[in-house]
């Protein structure tokens, strides 16, 4: 707590938090933090506290209006009701923090058993609003409400009338530190000086920022006292003064590992983005815990830091609690482009530690059967960086080809994902192909015999994310380049390189209810022809990913039976205007595109959908269901296609 003093003519008061009114020793303030409970309009009056006289006589002024009861009995009146607008207490930053805890909000939706309820409620908010202000540095308002009736025998109106009175101002900030303390880091980061309000809020971020910055900055043991604020009624200031000792200067020790030992300590030093002899930073031990974590292999994590005697060092020890390493999963779904799709897996996330993950997943599905084996190993000889293998085993039977085919491919990649959300991401690898296609076309013909196919790829993806959130963006940009050199050893031995960027653009609206957002894809194959390279590896347009109100794979040239037959190009263009009410939300959107047979988009004969879709909000992202017509419908395209899925569409 902080230290109250009563001075002849002064008051030294302080804020215990951010939303609590300054405080006396003898008579603590009621809690008003938007975590207090809040009120109940059917809570008996004897059950509800009543305010504390001496706060009230510190700080306020006193014989506050009260408007006069309408009746003097306080008997009950059948189906009394009333309005109140909150707005009416405007200015100064209280309102949405007086919604929350105001008796009259609370309560205007359900008849009120007696005026003399609702006078107390007025009474209630009344002393809730002196509290708010003082907060902010108002120490003398002047608030009150009355009760007026309604209009041919309506409900009854409830007007608030607000003053705030001046506002109450440092007149000196005052710092003690030891001669040898770092003094210009403690100003900079204390920030408080004379003219600035005597608020709650910035009194106590101010010392709990400086606690924070100097642990950032090699002081783990700093002692900062609770401030001492004197408040002088009569000039409406107030004097600061707080003690700090930084204490001395701190580097990092030892890490050691207690407990049950999943990791060695090589690995944990891995993870830490410190070493032994850098400058102590608490924020980087809390990184260390949030690394762990993340793993998936962990379920508590406790970290402790101990002086070394006569040194500057700090060790630092870690201790483990294992969560469980086993995962059974499963996912039903069904499109009315692609049909039903059952997909299971089961996953062991260290079965070659350190966080040697193994995944075995089947899908079984309408157009699409596959089994695949998977290790990853993220963190692989560095943070950040993940080794993978995978092994898969598909047959695919699409409306454009079909493919049946065994690959093998392993990639290192920085990956990004809802717990770290990466900046710049890249992925290399590569890729050994083994299948059997038939081409759909008409131009192959539809009895033509499955052609094999041996395919190797080392496909490059680059990518820049300066978006706000990975699965619901509200601003910023992302960039994505992939390139994927190939080789073909089908009717001889020729290469070629598909290259795809992929952009999208998020502008914020309207407090960020409204969110408008675009996204560009633009496609090429260079260096072979269409005919010769495996359908399986052409570029298709269309469904949910794509140009939406089309079939999977239906953007582009058709053959004379209306099957699609890939292409060389690709160009999307979509946009959105996402309006979020809530945790629901509708977004109208319009997507173009085109497949061409040439090299590059020549941007002819674009196929163009739209729609409106629905957004539930929930705290691992948006769940998405779109509604999407296709514009010039031909007589293969659906009248209208529905997708679902979790995430926004780009």
């Amino acid at each position: 707590m902080y230290r109250l003093l009563i001075r002849s003519g002064l008051a030294v008061v302080f804020a215990a938090q951010p939303m609590s009114a300054f405080a006396q020793k003898a008579a603590p303030a009621p809690d008003l933090s938007l975590d207090a409970p809040q009120f109940d309009p059917t809570t008996p009056m004897s059950d509800i506290p009543e305010i504390d006289d001496e706060w009230n006589a510190l700080f306020s002024n006193e014989n506050e209006a009260v408007a006069a009861d309408l009746t003097t009995d306080g008997s009950n009146v059948a189906e009394l009701r009333y309005d109140f607008d909150p707005g009416q207490i405007t200015g100064h930053g209280i309102v949405s923090e007086f919604r929350a805890i105001s008796a009259l909000v609370a309560g205007r939706s359900k008849p009120v058993p007696s005026l003399a309820e609702l006078h107390r409620r007025t009474r209630v908010d009344a002393d809730a609003v002196r509290r708010l202000l003082r907060a902010k540095g108002y120490f003398d308002p002047e608030i009150s409400f009355e009760i007026v009736p309604g209009t041919n025998g309506g409900k009854l109106n409830v007007l608030a009338r607000l003053e705030p009175g001046p506002l109450y101002k440092f007149e000196d900030v005052v710092v003690n530190t030891p001669p040898d303390a770092p003094r210009q880091l403690i100003d900079d980061t204390l920030t408080l000086k004379a003219g600035d309000a005597l608020a709650a809020e910035s009194v106590t971020a101010a010392r709990n920022r400086l606690i924070l910055t100097l642990s950032e900055k090699g002081h783990p043991f700093a002692k900062v006292s609770e401030p001492e604020i004197i408040v002088d009624h009569d000039s409406r200031t107030a004097h600061y003064t707080i003690d700090v000792d930084p204490g001395p200067a701190a580097r990092f020790g030892e890490i050691s590992v207690a407990g049950e030992r999943l990791f060695s300590v090589r690995h944990v030093r891995r993870l830490a983005r410190f070493k032994t002899g850098d400058t102590y930073d608490s924020s980087k031990i809390e990184d260390l815990r949030r690394a762990l974590i993340a793993t998936g292999l962990i379920s508590t994590v406790d970290i402790k830091t101990a002086p070394v005697p006569e040194s500057d060092s700090v060790d630092v020890t870690v201790t483990l609690t294992p969560a469980p390493l086993r995962t059974l999963a499963g996912q039903v779904g069904y499109s009315t482009t692609d049909g039903f799709r059952l997909e299971a897996s089961w996953q062991h996330r260290n079965l070659l530690p350190p966080q040697g993950a193994v995944t075995f997943r089947g899908v079984l599905a309408t157009q699409e059967q596959s089994l695949a084996a998977e290790l990853r190993r993220p963190n692989w000889k560095k943070r950040d960086r993940t080794l993978g293998v995978i092994i898969q085993a598909r047959n695919e039977d699409r409306q454009a080809y079909y493919a049946r085919s065994l690959t093998g491919s392993t990639f290192l990649e920085r990956e990004t994902n809802l717990v770290w959300q990466k900046k710049w991401i890249y992925r290399i690898g590569g890729e050994v192909t083994l299948s059997q296609e038939r081409d759909r076309s008409m131009e192959i013909g539809r009895s033509a015999p499955l052609r094999t196919y041996l395919l190797a790829a080392a496909p490059l993806t680059l990518g820049y994310d300066g978006s706000d959130d990975l699965l619901d963006p509200k601003r910023g940009f992302r960039l994505t380049g992939r390139a994927s050199p190939e080789a073909s050893f089908q009717d001889g031995v020729f290469g070629y390189v598909k290259a795809l960027v992929d952009a999208s653009l998020y502008l914020p609206l309207a407090n960020d209810k409204l969110v408008l957002a675009g996204r560009t894809r633009i496609g090429a194959i260079i260096g072979a022809e269409r005919g010769r390279i495996a359908p399986s590896r052409r570029f298709y347009a269309g469904g949910g990913g794509s140009v939406r109100g089309y079939g999977y794979q239906e953007v582009g040239p058709l053959d004379p039976d209306n099957d699609p037959l890939g292409g060389r190009s690709i160009s999307e263009f979509s946009v959105e205007a996402r309006y979020r009410i809530g945790n629901f939300g509708v977004v109208p959107f319009f997507d173009v595109g085109q497949v061409d047979t040439n090299a590059y988009p020549r941007f002819k004969n674009m196929r163009a959908g739209a729609g409106i879709g629905a957004r539930y909000y929930t705290n691992f992202g948006p769940i998405r269901i779109d509604i999407a017509t296709p514009i010039d419908k031909r007589p293969i395209d659906p009248r209208v296609a529905v997708y679902v899925s979790i995430g926004q569409a780009f």
